[in-house]
Formats: structure tokens, C-alpha cells, sequence
């Protein structure tokens, strides 16, 4: 009996236990079950440094090999501009301050090869957004196979610069050449692509329309379907015919996109290198016998890799930088003025 009692008592709850409390509650309040004290707080400030820090883990892997291959080159380049360290003995630097830059602004050969990049720029850029912008306006209507003529404007920029350049090359040959056999059957002389100035840079920037008008004129086809077609109607209904809703409706709509496609093109002319690289052939580097379609990517290889003064490279290389910022630059503004006009 006395030990009964002893077990009812232990097991009873006590008087300052509340109402539905379990027993032992009222030996401890971290009974078990129970995380014991710190555990939550812990887990809370683990919980908000995740927070906190997976976003920069997601997108550390960019920042990294961004500043492994582009943003430590572009400052070592930088720094090698201002010496003069030649590619048999990259150990021995000499620093020579803005001398490569004054050297570089004196030459006639950089100013040629900056005249060259524009020209060839101009020359590539304007026919191949005016051709896009057309192919896109027929693209949006709706056509048989819609689906293949897209695919089918993508394939030449699938196509690798080598072999584009090859077929261009036996196009614009001096003898048997296609190009130059559609001349004769029309009357007009034969002309020596490659060793002409005008007709040296046409045939490039031949290559260049080629490869890069298809991709535009995808670019240009999805600005045109996010267009509202309430315009459209709106437009016909005050008696527009097609050719009037391009012009009132459709192009002012798209002058973001285009302002965008002239920008792209407009870097991508500065960078040009493959085209004319592969065209010359043995004198590819050198932009023909003459340097008469030499651009800055080539006129900076010449000076870098082929003469080895990596100085003069480099600065070359930054002058192209110096460039491509003016041009963001440009853009900006005419973005933020074509916002306040809308």
C-alpha cells in the first residue's frame, strides 16, 4: 500500500500545473520534444543568412570567370599599354606612359584602318537592317511554312565565318568567279575584289550582310508581334493600306529595337576580324597589298601577334574600348530622349 502511494503521488499533477499540461510539465518547461534554449534563435539567423546569401552565390559563378577572363585582361591590357613589352620577352617591361597612345594617333596606318572599320561598318550595317526590317514585315504575315522561312534566315548566322568567307572568297575570285562571270554577262569589266579599294571593302561587307541579316530580321519579327493590333485596325479603319501602316505604325513602333540593332551592328563592325582576316588570304592580316581593307581587330593582330609589339597591341585594343564606350554613350541618350518623346 505505502509503496502505491508513493507512485500515485509522483505521478499526480501538481496543483500549479495548468489544465491539459502533460506530466512532468511541472519539473521543467523543456521537457521532451522540446528543442533545448538557443536552437530556435540558431536556426533563425541560419535561416536569414540564407536569405541573404544564396542570391550571391547563384550568380557568383558569372562574376567569377567574368573577372577571370574579362574584367583581369582588360586591366592587364591596360597595363601593358603603357609600356613597351614585346611577345619574345613578356618579362622585360619597360614603362613608356601615353607614348604608345601618341605613337598610335600619329600613324597613318591606325588612321587607315579606323577609316577602313567605318566605311566597312557602314557599308555592312545599313543595307542589313533595311533588308531585315523588309524580310521581318513579310515574316509577320501570315505565309505558308512561316516556321521554315525562319528557320531558313537563321542558317547563315549558324553558319561559321571560315566557311562563309570561303564561299564568298571563290565567289568574288579574280578568275572563274561567279560575281565576276554575271558581270561579264552583263557588259560590265571584271574587277579584282581583293585588290581594289571599293570593291575590297563591298566584298566583305558582303559576307558581313549575309551572316547577320537573318538574326536581325528574327529580332525585328518578335518587336513586330508584340505590336498591339488594335493599331492596325485602328489604322485601316481611318483608310491606311498596308505600305501607310508600315510607315505611321509599325516603324515608329520599333524604333527601340532598331535603335538596339544599330548598336550591336555598330560594335560588331569596330570588333570585325574574321571576314576580313580570311579573305585576304596570305595578306589577310595585313588588310590586302595596300592595307586598303584593313580594320582595327586586324591592324591590332598585326601589331600584336605578327610584329609581337604587345605595347602597341594593347593600346590599340583600348582605343577599340574607348570606341564601343562612345557609342553606349550615344545610345543612352538617344534612349532616354526617344522615352521622353514617347
Amino acid at each position: 500500500m505505502t509503496r502505491s502511494k508513493q507512485a500515485l503521488a509522483h505521478t499526480a499533477p501538481s496543483a500549479d500545473a495548468a489544465p491539459g499540461d502533460q506530466p512532468g510539465a511541472a519539473r521543467g518547461a523543456h521537457g521532451r520534444g522540446t528543442p533545448p534554449p538557443g536552437t530556435s534563435s540558431w536556426r533563425s539567423r541560419l535561416y536569414r543568412w540564407d536569405m541573404k546569401a544564396s542570391p550571391y552565390a547563384f550568380i557568383a559563378p558569372f562574376f567569377i570567370i567574368f573577372g577571370a577572363f574579362g574584367l583581369i585582361p582588360l586591366l592587364y591590357t591596360a597595363w601593358y599599354s603603357l609600356h613597351n613589352v614585346q611577345l619574345s620577352a613578356l618579362d622585360h617591361q619597360t614603362w613608356v606612359g601615353l607614348d604608345n597612345y601618341r605613337n598610335l594617333f600619329s600613324s597613318d596606318f591606325f588612321w587607315n584602318a579606323l577609316k577602313n572599320t567605318f566605311t566597312i561598318g557602314l557599308i555592312s550595317t545599313a543595307p542589313q537592317l533595311l533588308a531585315a526590317i523588309g524580310i521581318a514585315h513579310l515574316l509577320n504575315y501570315r505565309l505558308r511554312g512561316s516556321t521554315v522561312w525562319r528557320v531558313v534566315m537563321l542558317t547563315p548566322y549558324a553558319t561559321s565565318v571560315a566557311a562563309a568567307t570561303l564561299v564568298f572568297t571563290l565567289l568574288y575570285s579574280w578568275d572563274g568567279g561567279m560575281i565576276n562571270w554575271l558581270l561579264h554577262f552583263i557588259g560590265v569589266d571584271p574587277v579584282n575584289w581583293r585588290e581594289s579599294d571599293w570593291g575590297s571593302q563591298f566584298a566583305v561587307s558582303s559576307i558581313v550582310i549575309w551572316r547577320w541579316t537573318g538574326y536581325n530580321a528574327l529580332i525585328y519579327l518578335a518587336a513586330m508581334q508584340a505590336i498591339p493590333a488594335d493599331l492596325y485596325e485602328s489604322a485601316a479603319l481611318d483608310g491606311a493600306n498596308r505600305w501607310q501602316q508600315f510607315r505611321h505604325v509599325t516603324i515608329p513602333m520599333l524604333r527601340p529595337t532598331i535603335l538596339f540593332t544599330v548598336v550591336i551592328s555598330t560594335i560588331g563592325a569596330t570588333q570585325l576580324f574574321g571576314e576580313p582576316l580570311l579573305f585576304g588570304g596570305v595578306s589577310g592580316s595585313k588588310g590586302g597589298s595596300a592595307h586598303q581593307y584593313q580594320t582595327l581587330g586586324l591592324y591590332m593582330y598585326d601589331q600584336g601577334w605578327l610584329i609581337g609589339n604587345l605595347g602597341k597591341a594593347s593600346a590599340i585594343a583600348w582605343s577599340m574600348f574607348l570606341i564601343l564606350l562612345i557609342v553606349a554613350v550615344i545610345n543612352l541618350l538617344l534612349t532616354r530622349r526617344l522615352r521622353k518623346s514617347q
